[in-house]
Protein backbone atom coordinates (compact mmCIF):
# COMPACT_ATOMS: atom_id res chain seq x y z
CA UNK A 1 0.00 0.00 0.00
CA UNK A 2 2.79 2.23 0.70
CA UNK A 3 6.71 1.77 0.12
CA UNK A 4 8.22 0.22 2.92
CA UNK A 5 10.95 3.14 2.70
CA UNK A 6 8.87 5.38 3.03
CA UNK A 7 6.67 3.62 6.26
CA UNK A 8 10.75 3.49 7.60
CA UNK A 9 11.22 7.59 7.55
CA UNK A 10 7.98 7.86 8.81
CA UNK A 11 8.92 6.13 11.79
CA UNK A 12 12.13 7.51 12.11
CA UNK A 13 10.04 10.81 12.21
CA UNK A 14 7.92 9.99 14.58
CA UNK A 15 10.87 8.79 17.11
CA UNK A 16 13.48 11.50 16.13
CA UNK A 17 12.78 13.57 19.11
CA UNK A 18 12.59 11.21 22.33
CA UNK A 19 9.51 8.68 21.23
CA UNK A 20 9.30 5.36 22.80
CA UNK A 21 6.79 3.55 20.63
CA UNK A 22 5.90 4.53 17.35
CA UNK A 23 3.25 3.10 14.98
CA UNK A 24 1.70 3.55 11.39
CA UNK A 25 -1.58 2.60 10.29
CA UNK A 26 -2.97 3.34 6.52
CA UNK A 27 -6.12 1.99 5.65
CA UNK A 28 -7.82 1.93 2.35
CA UNK A 29 -11.52 1.36 2.33
CA UNK A 30 -13.86 1.19 -0.21
CA UNK A 31 -17.45 0.83 0.13
CA UNK A 32 -20.99 0.00 -1.47
CA UNK A 33 -24.55 -0.04 -0.36
CA UNK A 34 -27.93 -0.05 -1.61
CA UNK A 35 -31.27 0.11 0.40
CA UNK A 36 -34.96 -0.69 -1.14
CA UNK A 37 -38.28 0.88 0.97
CA UNK A 38 -41.52 -0.21 -0.08
CA UNK A 39 -40.54 -1.04 -3.62
CA UNK A 40 -38.61 1.68 -4.37
CA UNK A 41 -34.92 1.84 -4.13
CA UNK A 42 -33.70 4.56 -1.53
CA UNK A 43 -30.18 5.01 -1.69
CA UNK A 44 -26.93 3.62 -4.04
CA UNK A 45 -24.41 4.74 -3.13
CA UNK A 46 -20.14 3.84 -2.95
CA UNK A 47 -17.58 5.44 -1.85
CA UNK A 48 -13.72 5.29 -0.32
CA UNK A 49 -11.76 6.29 2.46
CA UNK A 50 -7.75 6.47 2.49
CA UNK A 51 -5.20 7.77 5.11
CA UNK A 52 -2.61 7.52 7.71
CA UNK A 53 -2.90 7.57 11.40
CA UNK A 54 0.30 7.82 13.74
CA UNK A 55 0.82 6.59 17.21
CA UNK A 56 3.49 7.75 18.99
CA UNK A 57 4.09 6.95 23.27
CA UNK A 58 5.92 8.66 25.45
CA UNK A 59 5.77 6.95 28.94
CA UNK A 60 2.48 7.04 29.85
CA UNK A 61 1.38 9.44 27.19
CA UNK A 62 0.02 8.47 23.59
CA UNK A 63 0.23 11.57 20.64
CA UNK A 64 -2.15 10.66 18.22
CA UNK A 65 -2.39 12.52 14.46
CA UNK A 66 -4.32 10.94 11.02
CA UNK A 67 -3.93 12.39 7.82
CA UNK A 68 -5.55 11.74 4.47
CA UNK A 69 -2.21 12.76 2.68
CA UNK A 70 -0.44 9.88 1.97
CA UNK A 71 2.71 11.73 0.37
CA UNK A 72 6.05 11.64 2.24
CA UNK A 73 5.34 15.41 3.42
CA UNK A 74 1.77 14.52 4.63
CA UNK A 75 2.94 11.55 6.66
CA UNK A 76 5.40 13.16 8.02
CA UNK A 77 3.62 16.20 9.21
CA UNK A 78 1.25 13.62 11.13
CA UNK A 79 4.36 12.23 12.87
CA UNK A 80 6.12 15.44 13.73
CA UNK A 81 2.49 16.35 15.14
CA UNK A 82 1.91 13.15 16.90
CA UNK A 83 5.49 12.98 18.29
CA UNK A 84 4.87 16.71 20.10
CA UNK A 85 1.41 15.39 21.45
CA UNK A 86 3.10 12.41 22.78
CA UNK A 87 5.44 14.95 24.59
CA UNK A 88 3.09 16.85 25.72
CA UNK A 89 3.15 14.49 29.21
CA UNK A 90 0.18 14.48 31.55
CA UNK A 91 -0.62 11.17 30.81
CA UNK A 92 -3.61 9.72 28.81
CA UNK A 93 -4.30 9.99 25.07
CA UNK A 94 -3.17 13.74 23.37
CA UNK A 95 -5.01 13.78 19.69
CA UNK A 96 -4.30 15.61 16.73
CA UNK A 97 -5.98 16.21 13.47
CA UNK A 98 -3.56 17.11 10.53
CA UNK A 99 -5.43 18.99 8.28
CA UNK A 100 -6.73 15.39 6.33
CA UNK A 101 -7.25 16.27 2.90
CA UNK A 102 -10.86 15.22 1.33
CA UNK A 103 -10.25 12.00 -0.83
CA UNK A 104 -13.26 12.41 -3.30
CA UNK A 105 -16.20 9.88 -3.49
CA UNK A 106 -16.97 8.27 -6.94
CA UNK A 107 -19.70 5.74 -7.58
CA UNK A 108 -17.49 3.82 -9.94
CA UNK A 109 -15.97 2.27 -6.98
CA UNK A 110 -16.88 -1.18 -6.11
CA UNK A 111 -15.33 -3.00 -3.41
CA UNK A 112 -15.37 -6.79 -3.24
CA UNK A 113 -16.64 -8.35 -5.33
CA UNK A 114 -15.35 -6.61 -8.28
CA UNK A 115 -17.17 -7.79 -10.71
CA UNK A 116 -20.76 -7.74 -10.06
CA UNK A 117 -22.90 -5.43 -12.00
CA UNK A 118 -25.13 -2.89 -8.95
CA UNK A 119 -28.09 -3.63 -11.15
CA UNK A 120 -27.32 -6.95 -9.93
CA UNK A 121 -27.00 -6.09 -6.66
CA UNK A 122 -30.19 -4.10 -6.25
CA UNK A 123 -32.01 -6.99 -8.07
CA UNK A 124 -31.51 -9.21 -4.67
CA UNK A 125 -33.10 -6.37 -2.98
CA UNK A 126 -36.46 -6.63 -5.50
CA UNK A 127 -36.75 -10.24 -4.89
CA UNK A 128 -36.78 -10.04 -1.42
CA UNK A 129 -39.95 -7.53 -1.72
CA UNK A 130 -41.79 -9.81 -3.70
CA UNK A 131 -41.47 -12.42 -1.33
CA UNK A 132 -41.85 -11.31 1.38
CA UNK A 133 -45.26 -9.36 0.35
CA UNK A 134 -46.09 -12.64 -1.44
CA UNK A 135 -46.70 -13.93 2.49
CA UNK A 136 -49.73 -12.55 3.33
CA UNK A 137 -51.18 -9.00 2.42
CA UNK A 138 -50.71 -8.22 6.31
CA UNK A 139 -47.21 -7.23 5.01
CA UNK A 140 -47.78 -3.01 4.66
CA UNK A 141 -43.96 -2.46 4.19
CA UNK A 142 -40.64 -4.24 3.45
CA UNK A 143 -36.94 -2.39 3.95
CA UNK A 144 -34.33 -4.87 2.54
CA UNK A 145 -30.51 -3.47 2.02
CA UNK A 146 -27.54 -4.23 0.80
CA UNK A 147 -23.52 -4.08 1.58
CA UNK A 148 -20.36 -4.59 1.04
CA UNK A 149 -17.01 -3.86 1.47
CA UNK A 150 -13.33 -4.23 1.21
CA UNK A 151 -10.86 -2.47 3.69
CA UNK A 152 -7.14 -2.85 2.86
CA UNK A 153 -4.75 -2.07 5.99
CA UNK A 154 -1.15 -1.86 6.57
CA UNK A 155 0.57 -1.70 10.24
CA UNK A 156 3.74 -0.99 10.74
CA UNK A 157 6.15 -0.30 14.16
CA UNK A 158 8.91 0.62 15.73
CA UNK A 159 9.73 -3.03 17.32
CA UNK A 160 9.85 -4.04 13.74
CA UNK A 161 6.30 -5.22 12.53
CA UNK A 162 4.85 -5.13 9.04
CA UNK A 163 1.70 -6.52 8.54
CA UNK A 164 -0.86 -6.00 6.08
CA UNK A 165 -4.48 -7.82 5.72
CA UNK A 166 -7.15 -7.43 2.99
CA UNK A 167 -10.83 -7.40 4.00
CA UNK A 168 -13.98 -7.99 2.33
CA UNK A 169 -16.98 -8.05 3.88
CA UNK A 170 -20.69 -8.91 2.33
CA UNK A 171 -24.26 -7.97 3.92
CA UNK A 172 -27.78 -8.06 3.23
CA UNK A 173 -31.09 -7.32 5.77
CA UNK A 174 -34.79 -7.97 5.19
CA UNK A 175 -37.13 -5.92 7.96
CA UNK A 176 -41.15 -6.32 7.24
CA UNK A 177 -43.87 -4.53 8.80
CA UNK A 178 -46.83 -6.44 9.68
CA UNK A 179 -50.22 -4.60 9.96
CA UNK A 180 -53.52 -6.42 11.91
CA UNK A 181 -56.14 -5.78 14.87
CA UNK A 182 -53.45 -5.10 17.33
CA UNK A 183 -51.42 -2.52 15.80
CA UNK A 184 -48.25 -2.82 13.74
CA UNK A 185 -45.45 -5.93 14.19
CA UNK A 186 -42.29 -6.20 12.59
CA UNK A 187 -39.60 -9.14 11.80
CA UNK A 188 -35.85 -8.82 10.67
CA UNK A 189 -33.01 -10.84 9.48
CA UNK A 190 -29.93 -10.54 7.96
CA UNK A 191 -27.10 -12.44 7.13
CA UNK A 192 -23.49 -11.23 6.80
CA UNK A 193 -19.81 -12.86 5.92
CA UNK A 194 -16.13 -12.12 5.69
CA UNK A 195 -16.38 -12.98 1.74
CA UNK A 196 -17.38 -11.47 -1.32
CA UNK A 197 -20.50 -12.00 -3.40
CA UNK A 198 -20.48 -16.03 -3.18
CA UNK A 199 -22.24 -14.84 0.14
CA UNK A 200 -25.69 -15.40 -2.19
CA UNK A 201 -25.22 -18.69 -3.10
CA UNK A 202 -25.16 -20.24 0.49
CA UNK A 203 -27.99 -17.40 1.61
CA UNK A 204 -31.10 -17.32 0.02
CA UNK A 205 -32.88 -13.81 0.20
CA UNK A 206 -36.11 -14.77 -0.97
CA UNK A 207 -36.05 -17.51 1.77
CA UNK A 208 -34.71 -14.83 4.22
CA UNK A 209 -37.60 -12.29 3.39
CA UNK A 210 -39.87 -15.25 4.05
CA UNK A 211 -39.31 -16.03 7.64
CA UNK A 212 -39.26 -12.09 8.33
CA UNK A 213 -42.44 -11.61 6.83
CA UNK A 214 -43.85 -14.97 8.77
CA UNK A 215 -41.97 -13.47 11.83
CA UNK A 216 -44.00 -10.43 11.84
CA UNK A 217 -47.17 -11.77 10.99
CA UNK A 218 -46.72 -14.45 13.75
CA UNK A 219 -46.57 -11.34 16.07
CA UNK A 220 -49.69 -10.15 15.31
CA UNK A 221 -51.70 -12.58 17.37
CA UNK A 222 -49.24 -12.68 19.63
CA UNK A 223 -50.06 -12.24 23.95
CA UNK A 224 -48.63 -9.38 26.06
CA UNK A 225 -44.77 -10.73 27.40
CA UNK A 226 -45.18 -11.81 30.99
CA UNK A 227 -43.98 -10.03 34.03
CA UNK A 228 -41.67 -11.49 36.80
CA UNK A 229 -38.62 -13.92 37.45
CA UNK A 230 -38.96 -17.41 35.46
CA UNK A 231 -37.01 -19.94 33.77
CA UNK A 232 -35.33 -18.32 30.23
CA UNK A 233 -34.04 -20.93 27.48
CA UNK A 234 -32.81 -18.91 24.92
CA UNK A 235 -32.06 -20.26 21.30
CA UNK A 236 -28.69 -21.01 19.44
CA UNK A 237 -27.19 -18.15 17.99
CA UNK A 238 -30.22 -16.05 19.31
CA UNK A 239 -28.89 -14.91 22.28
CA UNK A 240 -25.02 -14.73 21.65
CA UNK A 241 -25.42 -10.75 21.96
CA UNK A 242 -26.58 -11.02 25.59
CA UNK A 243 -22.98 -12.39 26.40
CA UNK A 244 -21.52 -10.45 24.46
CA UNK A 245 -22.25 -7.31 25.87
CA UNK A 246 -23.41 -8.77 29.82
CA UNK A 247 -19.95 -10.47 29.74
CA UNK A 248 -17.92 -9.77 27.19
CA UNK A 249 -17.01 -6.43 27.39
CA UNK A 250 -16.68 -6.87 31.12
CA UNK A 251 -13.70 -8.77 29.79
CA UNK A 252 -11.58 -6.29 27.83
CA UNK A 253 -8.62 -5.39 29.42
CA UNK A 254 -8.77 -1.53 29.51
CA UNK A 255 -11.76 -1.44 31.34
CA UNK A 256 -10.23 -4.04 33.97
CA UNK A 257 -7.50 -2.03 34.34
CA UNK A 258 -9.98 1.33 35.06
CA UNK A 259 -11.85 -1.10 37.35
CA UNK A 260 -14.79 -0.25 35.49
CA UNK A 261 -15.27 -4.29 35.31
CA UNK A 262 -17.27 -6.69 37.38
CA UNK A 263 -14.52 -8.96 36.50
CA UNK A 264 -11.60 -6.94 37.66
CA UNK A 265 -8.69 -9.02 39.75
CA UNK A 266 -10.49 -12.16 39.26
CA UNK A 267 -8.47 -14.56 36.98
CA UNK A 268 -8.31 -17.76 38.69
CA UNK A 269 -11.56 -17.79 40.20
CA UNK A 270 -14.69 -19.28 39.06
CA UNK A 271 -17.06 -17.02 37.79
CA UNK A 272 -19.79 -19.50 36.15
CA UNK A 273 -21.22 -22.75 36.19
CA UNK A 274 -18.67 -25.60 34.86
CA UNK A 275 -20.88 -26.06 31.97
CA UNK A 276 -19.69 -22.52 30.53
CA UNK A 277 -16.51 -22.11 28.68
CA UNK A 278 -16.48 -18.61 26.99
CA UNK A 279 -14.44 -17.74 23.84
CA UNK A 280 -13.21 -14.57 21.75
CA UNK A 281 -12.36 -15.80 18.55
CA UNK A 282 -11.22 -13.87 15.56
CA UNK A 283 -9.60 -16.28 13.55
CA UNK A 284 -13.49 -18.58 13.00
CA UNK A 285 -12.77 -17.58 8.82
CA UNK A 286 -16.18 -16.41 7.00
CA UNK A 287 -17.55 -15.11 10.20
CA UNK A 288 -18.49 -11.13 10.57
CA UNK A 289 -15.86 -10.56 13.07
CA UNK A 290 -12.90 -12.68 11.53
CA UNK A 291 -9.51 -10.91 10.37
CA UNK A 292 -5.85 -12.20 9.48
CA UNK A 293 -4.41 -9.31 11.49
CA UNK A 294 -5.76 -7.05 14.12
CA UNK A 295 -5.55 -3.08 13.59
CA UNK A 296 -2.12 -3.23 15.12
CA UNK A 297 -0.68 -6.52 12.91
CA UNK A 298 -1.29 -8.88 15.41
CA UNK A 299 -2.31 -12.18 14.35
CA UNK A 300 -6.14 -13.10 15.10
CA UNK A 301 -6.36 -15.46 18.05
CA UNK A 302 -8.62 -18.07 19.62
CA UNK A 303 -8.99 -16.59 23.29
CA UNK A 304 -10.51 -18.48 25.88
CA UNK A 305 -11.67 -16.84 28.91
CA UNK A 306 -13.51 -18.33 30.86
CA UNK A 307 -12.91 -22.56 30.71
CA UNK A 308 -15.16 -24.79 32.57
CA UNK A 309 -16.54 -21.90 34.11
CA UNK A 310 -13.01 -20.41 35.42
CA UNK A 311 -12.18 -16.81 34.52
CA UNK A 312 -8.70 -17.61 32.10
CA UNK A 313 -7.58 -14.47 31.27
CA UNK A 314 -8.87 -10.66 28.96
CA UNK A 315 -9.17 -9.64 26.15
CA UNK A 316 -5.53 -7.58 25.32
CA UNK A 317 -4.44 -4.94 22.69
CA UNK A 318 -0.99 -4.45 22.30
CA UNK A 319 0.25 -1.24 24.57
CA UNK A 320 -1.38 -3.13 27.66
CA UNK A 321 -0.04 -6.02 27.15
CA UNK A 322 2.94 -4.28 26.43
CA UNK A 323 3.17 -2.93 29.77
CA UNK A 324 2.10 -6.31 31.66
CA UNK A 325 4.91 -7.80 29.95
CA UNK A 326 2.57 -10.33 27.85
CA UNK A 327 1.60 -11.06 24.10
CA UNK A 328 -1.50 -9.23 23.13
CA UNK A 329 -4.37 -11.24 22.34
CA UNK A 330 -4.90 -9.90 19.11
CA UNK A 331 -8.16 -7.59 20.63
CA UNK A 332 -6.57 -4.30 19.04
CA UNK A 333 -9.14 -3.09 17.10
CA UNK A 334 -10.33 0.90 15.69
CA UNK A 335 -13.26 1.45 13.48
CA UNK A 336 -10.79 3.46 10.82
CA UNK A 337 -7.50 5.35 10.54
CA UNK A 338 -9.00 8.44 11.99
CA UNK A 339 -9.16 6.52 15.00
CA UNK A 340 -7.03 5.10 18.02
CA UNK A 341 -6.81 0.92 18.57
CA UNK A 342 -8.56 0.01 21.75
CA UNK A 343 -9.37 -3.70 23.21
CA UNK A 344 -12.44 -4.94 21.39
CA UNK A 345 -14.21 -7.81 20.95
CA UNK A 346 -13.88 -10.39 17.92
CA UNK A 347 -16.48 -13.37 17.06
CA UNK A 348 -17.22 -14.42 21.32
CA UNK A 349 -19.39 -17.06 21.76
CA UNK A 350 -20.24 -20.28 24.48
CA UNK A 351 -19.19 -23.46 23.24
CA UNK A 352 -21.32 -26.41 22.55
CA UNK A 353 -22.70 -28.27 25.34
CA UNK A 354 -23.99 -31.98 25.58
CA UNK A 355 -27.76 -31.75 26.25
CA UNK A 356 -30.36 -32.47 23.63
CA UNK A 357 -31.81 -28.85 22.59
CA UNK A 358 -35.67 -30.92 22.31
CA UNK A 359 -34.50 -32.17 26.74
CA UNK A 360 -33.91 -28.73 27.12
CA UNK A 361 -37.23 -27.72 26.06
CA UNK A 362 -39.38 -30.92 27.78
CA UNK A 363 -37.49 -29.97 31.16
CA UNK A 364 -38.99 -26.98 31.63
CA UNK A 365 -42.77 -26.83 33.15
CA UNK A 366 -42.80 -23.13 32.21
CA UNK A 367 -41.19 -20.03 31.59
CA UNK A 368 -40.18 -18.07 27.87
CA UNK A 369 -37.82 -19.11 25.03
CA UNK A 370 -36.11 -16.41 23.58
CA UNK A 371 -35.31 -16.83 20.14
CA UNK A 372 -33.94 -13.18 19.02
CA UNK A 373 -32.34 -10.56 21.19
CA UNK A 374 -32.47 -7.09 19.92
CA UNK A 375 -30.31 -4.24 21.88
CA UNK A 376 -30.23 -3.69 25.39
CA UNK A 377 -27.88 -1.66 27.77
CA UNK A 378 -25.59 -3.15 30.23
CA UNK A 379 -23.07 -1.50 33.30
CA UNK A 380 -20.08 -3.22 32.74
CA UNK A 381 -18.64 -2.40 36.16
CA UNK A 382 -21.84 -4.33 38.06
CA UNK A 383 -22.72 -6.62 34.90
CA UNK A 384 -26.46 -5.65 35.30
CA UNK A 385 -28.30 -5.61 31.92
CA UNK A 386 -31.67 -5.06 29.83
CA UNK A 387 -31.89 -6.71 26.43
CA UNK A 388 -35.01 -6.53 24.14
CA UNK A 389 -36.91 -9.92 23.03
CA UNK A 390 -37.79 -8.96 19.38
CA UNK A 391 -39.11 -13.35 19.00
CA UNK A 392 -39.98 -14.66 22.09
CA UNK A 393 -42.51 -17.34 22.53
CA UNK A 394 -44.18 -19.13 26.06
CA UNK A 395 -43.10 -22.51 27.39
CA UNK A 396 -45.97 -24.44 28.87
CA UNK A 397 -45.38 -27.89 30.58
CA UNK A 398 -42.26 -28.01 28.61
CA UNK A 399 -43.91 -27.07 25.39
CA UNK A 400 -42.93 -24.20 23.01
CA UNK A 401 -46.57 -22.51 22.24
CA UNK A 402 -47.51 -18.63 22.15
CA UNK A 403 -45.72 -16.19 20.50
CA UNK A 404 -45.40 -13.20 23.16
CA UNK A 405 -44.66 -9.68 21.94
CA UNK A 406 -41.71 -7.74 22.70
CA UNK A 407 -40.65 -7.48 26.42
CA UNK A 408 -37.52 -6.81 28.25
CA UNK A 409 -34.59 -9.27 29.84
CA UNK A 410 -33.32 -7.91 32.72
CA UNK A 411 -30.61 -9.54 34.87
CA UNK A 412 -26.76 -9.19 35.88
CA UNK A 413 -23.82 -10.46 33.78
CA UNK A 414 -22.50 -12.96 36.00
CA UNK A 415 -25.54 -13.93 37.82
CA UNK A 416 -26.59 -15.35 34.32
CA UNK A 417 -22.86 -17.67 34.27
CA UNK A 418 -23.72 -18.65 37.17
CA UNK A 419 -27.32 -19.78 36.32
CA UNK A 420 -26.92 -21.55 33.39
CA UNK A 421 -28.03 -25.23 33.71
CA UNK A 422 -28.45 -26.75 30.79
CA UNK A 423 -26.21 -26.30 27.49
CA UNK A 424 -27.42 -28.09 24.30
CA UNK A 425 -25.64 -29.55 21.40
CA UNK A 426 -26.78 -27.45 18.77
CA UNK A 427 -24.29 -24.44 18.66
CA UNK A 428 -24.99 -21.16 15.99
CA UNK A 429 -23.76 -18.00 15.29
CA UNK A 430 -26.31 -15.10 15.76
CA UNK A 431 -26.56 -12.35 13.44
CA UNK A 432 -23.55 -9.94 12.09
CA UNK A 433 -23.61 -6.65 14.72
CA UNK A 434 -21.77 -3.45 14.98
CA UNK A 435 -20.32 -3.08 18.44
CA UNK A 436 -19.81 0.52 19.84
CA UNK A 437 -17.54 1.63 22.44
CA UNK A 438 -16.10 5.06 22.73
CA UNK A 439 -17.85 6.20 19.55
CA UNK A 440 -15.99 3.77 17.53
CA UNK A 441 -17.84 0.91 16.00
CA UNK A 442 -16.34 -2.39 14.82
CA UNK A 443 -17.69 -5.64 13.05
CA UNK A 444 -18.82 -8.41 15.38
CA UNK A 445 -20.19 -11.88 15.57
CA UNK A 446 -21.91 -13.39 18.57
CA UNK A 447 -23.42 -17.08 19.30
CA UNK A 448 -24.65 -20.07 21.42
CA UNK A 449 -26.20 -23.43 21.63
CA UNK A 450 -29.02 -23.28 23.12
CA UNK A 451 -29.42 -22.80 26.77
CA UNK A 452 -31.25 -22.73 30.10
CA UNK A 453 -31.17 -20.09 33.02
CA UNK A 454 -32.56 -21.04 35.94
CA UNK A 455 -33.78 -17.24 36.51
CA UNK A 456 -34.19 -14.33 34.90
CA UNK A 457 -36.64 -11.35 35.25
CA UNK A 458 -38.94 -10.50 32.31
CA UNK A 459 -40.26 -6.81 31.78
CA UNK A 460 -43.52 -7.38 30.65
CA UNK A 461 -47.35 -5.92 30.23
CA UNK A 462 -49.27 -8.92 30.82
CA UNK A 463 -51.05 -8.72 34.48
Amino acid sequence: MLDHELINRTLSTALRTGGEFAEVFVEDKRSSSAMLDDGRVEELTSGRDRGAGIRVVVGDTTGFAHTADLSESGLASAADAAAAAARGGGGGVREVAVSPVETPRTNSARIAPEDVAKATKVELLSLADAAARSEDTAITQVSARYGDSRRRILVANSDGLLAEDDQVRTLFSVSCVATGDTGLQTGRESTGRTIGFELFDEADVEEMARTTAARAITKLSARPAPSGAMPVVVGPGGGGVLFHEACGHGLEADLVAKAASVFAGRVGEEVATPLVTLVDDGTMAGEWGHFTIDDEGRPAAHNVLIKDGVLTDYMWDHLRARNEGRPSSGNGRRQSYQHLPMVRMTNTYIENGDDDPADIISSTDSGVYVAQLGGGQVNTATGDFVFGMTEAYLIENGQITEPIREGNLIGNGPEVLNRIDALGNDFAMGHPGTCGKDGQGVPVGDGTPTLRVTSLTIGGTAA
